[in-house]
């Protein structure tokens, strides 16, 4: 079963809340699984899967608590070699161009620091989806189901 650690990029509680879900979905199959908000580099390269969950702020931005994780690992550029990894984005497409941006950001400097991305990126509406657990809940089964083959 796979440890998964969970960095979380939160606005108003919601990204929070989705990982917690997953928690409990990851627990009651036997994974591993630990919540970081924002964690560090220490946690992240330690991680043996990382999921991303974060929504998106302004235009396009990572949340305050999370950017000071991704700036650091911009900054040091820790390489995570073929680490796998996940990440859900939330947002509200009626941005347009920077929809979702912040995971967007994140799963282009996982790709950078050589992680192998294991599903693809999940984007969550908020303006089609006011709970993201019922869009979420079957992709993060996929994963699970990736991760135990």
């Amino acid at each position: 079963m796979a440890n998964i650690k969970c960095f979380i990029g939160t606005v108003y509680g919601g990204a929070e809340a989705l990982a917690e879900q997953l928690e409990s979905i990851a627990q009651s199959k036997g994974h591993g699984f630990e919540l970081y908000n924002p964690g560090s580099i220490a946690d992240f390269v330690s991680s043996d899967v990382i999921l991303v969950v974060t929504s998106t702020t302004g235009q396009g931005d990572i949340p305050f608590e999370l950017e000071s994780l991704y700036l650091a690992l911009k900054s040091e550029f820790p390489l995570i070699s073929n680490k796998p990894f996940a990440v859900i984005a939330m947002g509200d497409s009626s941005y347009g161009e920077t929809y979702c941006g912040a995971g967007s950001k994140f799963r282009e400097l996982l790709i950078e620091l050589q992680g192998n991305e294991v599903i693809d990126l999940l984007k969550v509406d908020a303006s089609e989806h006011f709970d993201p657990l019922p869009v979420a809940a079957p992709w993060f089964n996929s994963l699970l189901e990736t991760l135990d083959k």
